[in-house]
């Protein structure tokens, strides 16, 4: 088969805590990036702003979320909210994107620019295992509280539409059966 089709076909998440250092340098980070420019875009409103989250900065996202999720619920206990700050240590390195659509334009609805989002973000996860990274996309309840948007520096109004864990795989991503195409498609033909 072709090498392109084997790399879609074998894309799988690999769960947080199981990448590890050594995380896609700075130069291979820019070229991931550069993929997810390359996503369909109508109008190349390229309605996405990726941010890099290395080291300690992985610590103050995790301090924004349990603050966030405190003020959800401040019923939350502390190992609770311990565990929330812990969880942005599972990985060498985190991409969080950061949706900014624009909502009334004359052309391009919302829905496009949420598809192209996510597109954008799918093409930054198969570029990181291309480069034999292991990725995940993840969100969460509290990706979208204050104090997180107000670290990524996302004004109110922009969506964070999560964070793309990266390292190096420890071990292989469990096999998914897929499905059959025919379950999920049909001609139209005349």
């Amino acid at each position: 088969m072709n090498a392109i089709i084997d790399k879609l076909l074998e894309r799988a998440s690999h769960a947080p805590n199981t990448l590890e250092a050594p995380a896609p340098s700075h130069s291979q980070i820019e070229q991931i990036i550069q993929c997810a420019l390359s996503a369909p875009d109508h109008g190349k409103l390229r309605p996405w702003h990726f941010v890099v989250i290395e080291g300690d900065a992985r610590l103050s996202l995790g301090k924004a979320t349990a603050e966030g999720a405190a003020i959800a619920d401040n019923n939350l206990d502390e190992d609770k909210l311990a565990l929330m700050r812990g969880k942005t240590l599972r990985s060498p390195l985190i991409i969080a994107c950061v949706l900014k659509t624009v909502a009334d334009h004359p052309k391009i609805p919302v829905f496009e620019q949420l598809l192209s989002t996510g597109a954008a973000i799918q093409q930054l996860q198969l570029a990181a295992n291309a480069l034999g990274f292991g990725a995940i996309w993840l969100s969460g309840a509290h990706c979208n509280s204050a104090p997180v948007k107000k670290l990524l520096g996302a004004a109110e109004e922009h969506t964070v539409a999560g964070y793309i864990y990266l390292g190096t795989p420890t071990k292989l991503a469990p096999a998914k059966q897929r499905p059959a195409p025919s379950e999920h498609m049909s001609f139209l033909s005349s």
